[in-house]
């Protein structure tokens, strides 16, 4: 038996322990107990669903305690059935950013294709399919969307919740009423009441997020509408086991036939065996326009749809979907298979403005997801826009509470607060765009008029859904210009090509996952791994081929690339100050991916780029104008 001598150092203990990510520096002094009963957080969040948890769980992560951050939510538990189901490339991205993805991939269904089924000029076929493409055909790092029950994304959420926050989601407790107070007490100007299992309060809070869904009571409260319209499409949802000998059942498919519109969407396999499908069928008929979530329009007559909608039953969803699958059978696999219907009429709506200002011009009151914008479900939009609304306002929210921007802390507002509307308004305009030209195309007849005129083709269809696959991948998002979005024309610009959508580096866009190897051990990355969504700014560097030249000026970065070199080099070779700032996050730029290619950047000029916390690039700037990137970050982190 060996006989030696052992030393443990009293924190050896932690390193068995989950690893958690450190919470944001904090300049801004905690807020101290009043002496009355009015409870007093720094943020509410009102609802749980998707947006909510996001945004109370990064908010959590970045450092804001219990007591400083308070959710509450109707609904007693996590979703049980219905609503949302699929998660775009964007969104897994950002999923994995968060260390969230695993069971998501693993455990959903993975949507890798998409089939195209059409009128049959031969009468016996009646359809067939004439068409299979990629489900998504922009560079991801995820190719392909993933369906997983919505309840089941809210419980991984509130799950990893609890490993920052005793209390998370108090439940059961609807909202009554918002109003902003400023009199009453100007540090804590948004007044909430809230009710708990019939017991009234009022909470304080200096800022308010409303999350709650299409009827937001938030957004009532505050004087916002839903503006917009809705076509004269009905449209039911089913979620079941099916028995159908419909060949491409595990697709994804858009079925148009001579009865009527039909989207197929493959589900994960449940606790049974079974793999449940969602049916999105279209029922024939037209309606009013519906007005039941606030247009201005006086003259529609919302009793009309919803009395419409009021008639479609189980029985018809099936009865539309047998019509449209034929010559294909298709029915429930057995008593009990039906998991959950509804109907629907398709609208796109959106409010005029995502957050209300105090007198003083200060952003207190915000809204998110589906309280701010609305449209049909058939695009897979819904959840995965909500979340990133979340993932927006987050880090903004987190920095201005913490002191960290230059103007956190003064008595008037804080710019950075202000982007959060300008750059998510604007993607949700462009979603009410693409799901106006997307759903009404969806719900018409490919070949509709036998003159061949008004009538819908196939390549028209398909052109519509290929040139929409960047946005609702989520991969083509691209903000407009603003503080945290630099694109200074008078500047020097590294980058060559407009192919943004491939990943040629854009400011305003999200950095494109590359294949790397790290220098010190040869390890294979995803470039994506290094900007982990810990609530941090972070530099890029993708050197020049001159690294090896000893007169070169490096600078402190974070992660470093280099192109192919002409020569093997050592740590010796290139600036110490690389192997001192980014020793595990130094790679080569070209054994794996291309990745000079993939940015636009000239290797024997390269390039630095600013990554924001939330994954996009704030600015790119050429390497001999680094004081470009510490003007940019100046403007938005303070300087100690």
């Amino acid at each position: 038996m060996p006989v030696f001598t052992e030393y443990a150092a009293a924190s050896r203990e932690l390193r068995v322990l989950p690893s958690f990510a450190p919470p944001l520096p904090r300049r801004s002094p905690k807020p101290e107990p009043r002496s009355d009963d009015v409870e007093r957080y720094e943020v509410v969040v009102v609802g749980a669903g998707p947006a909510g948890l996001m945004l109370n769980l990064l908010l959590a992560r970045y450092g804001l305690s219990d007591e400083s951050l308070l959710c509450v939510d109707a609904k007693p538990t996590t979703l049980k059935s219905g609503q949302a189901d699929g998660l775009q490339p964007r969104t897994l991205e950002t999923l994995k950013s968060l260390g969230l993805a695993d069971e998501i991939l693993t455990e959903g269904c993975q949507m890798w294709q998409v089939a195209f089924w059409n009128p049959s000029n031969d009468k016996e076929k009646i359809i067939e399919r004439t068409s299979i493409i990629q489900d998504v055909s922009v560079p991801a790092r995820f190719p392909h969307e993933v369906t997983i029950h919505q309840g089941r994304i809210e419980r991984i959420l509130e799950t990893d919740l609890h490993r920052y926050s005793k209390r998370g989601v108090q439940r059961n407790t609807k909202l009554i009423d918002v109003k902003i107070d400023e009199a009453g007490d100007s540090e804590f100007p948004v007044i909430a009441e809230i009710e708990t299992e019939g017991r009234r309060q009022t909470v304080r809070s200096k800022y308010l997020v409303g999350a709650d869904g299409a009827r937001s009571v938030v957004r009532r409260s505050m004087g916002l509408k839903l503006e917009g319209e809705s076509l004269d499409h009905i449209w039911g949802v089913v979620d079941l086991i099916v028995d159908t000998d419909f060949p491409d059942i595990r697709r994804r498919c858009a079925i148009h036939s001579p009865a009527g519109s039909v989207m197929v969407i493959p589900r994960e396999r449940i606790a049974t065996g079974d793999y449940l499908t969602r049916l999105y069928v279209q029922v024939p008929g037209d309606i009013n326009p519906d007005n039941d979530a606030e247009t201005s329009n006086e003259t529609n007559k919302p009793a009309d749809a919803r009395s419409r909608r009021s008639q479609v039953t189980e029985k018809t969803i099936f009865d539309n979907a047998a019509a449209a699958f034929k010559p294909y059978y298709i029915r429930p696999k057995k008593d009990g298979a039906v998991d959950w219907w509804a109907a629907y009429q398709i609208g796109q709506r959106v409010t005029d403005n995502f957050s209300i200002k105090d007198s003083k011009g200060v952003e207190r009151v915000f809204i998110a997801g589906d309280a701010c914008h609305t449209h049909s479900p058939k695009a897979g939009q819904g959840m995965n826009v909500s979340m990133m609304d979340s993932y927006n306002l987050a880090w903004k929210l987190a920095y201005s509470i913490h002191g960290l921007t230059p103007s956190a802390g003064t008595a008037g507002p804080d710019p950075i607060l202000a982007t959060y509307h300008k750059e998510r308004h604007t993607i949700a305009q462009e979603l009410i765009a693409f799901d106006r030209d997307f759903s009404s195309m969806f719900s018409g007849k490919i070949g509709a008029s036998e003159d061949e005129v008004g009538g819908l083709t196939h390549e028209e269809f398909l052109q519509v859904f290929s040139r929409g696959n960047g946005f609702t991948s989520g991969c083509g998002i691209e903000y407009p210009e603003n503080m945290a979005v630099n694109r200074d024309k008078s500047a020097k610009n590294p980058i060559s090509g407009e192919d943004y959508l491939s990943g040629i580096l854009r400011p305003g866009r999200r950095l494109l996952n590359v294949r790397l190897v790290r220098h010190a051990d040869g390890y294979r990355r995803d470039l994506q791994d290094d900007f982990a969504s810990t609530g941090r700014f972070r530099i890029l560097c993708l050197t020049s081929t001159d690294i090896l030249d000893p007169e070169g000026s490096p600078q402190r970065l974070l992660v470093v690339i280099h192109p192919r070199l002409d020569r093997d080099f050592m740590w010796n070779d290139i600036p110490n100050e690389v192997k001192q700032y980014s020793e595990m996050s130094f790679y080569s730029g070209h054994e794996l991916d291309d990745v000079y290619k993939a940015y636009g950047v000239d290797i024997a000029k390269g390039a630095l780029a600013v990554v924001r916390p939330d994954g996009y690039v704030g600015i790119v700037v050429a390497l001999e104008d680094a004081e470009r990137v510490e003007r940019f970050l100046e403007s938005l982190i303070c300087t100690v």
